[in-house]
């Protein structure tokens, strides 16, 4: 199911995606909560996406094929 430690399998790279696109929302919701209205700061929105993305992607490389941290155990 999990990749080993250090690689990632296509899946991987799919649920990456997917938890990207699920920040997209939360950042919009947050943003406009702390400015008392509605906004769409794109920058930010595409920066928290990548953030959450790329640091999925980061946890699937350090954690191995039974999901412990650094270890393929």
């Amino acid at each position: 199911m999990w990749s080993k430690l250090g690689s990632l399998k296509l899946g991987d790279w799919w649920r990456g995606l997917i938890v990207a696109i699920a920040t997209t929302p939360i950042t919009i919701i947050l943003q406009s909560i702390d400015a008392e209205s509605l906004v769409f700061d794109w920058k930010a929105i595409i920066m928290g996406a990548l953030a959450g993305g790329l640091g999925y992607i980061l946890k699937n490389l350090g954690t191995g094929s039974a999901g412990n941290i650094l270890t393929n155990k």
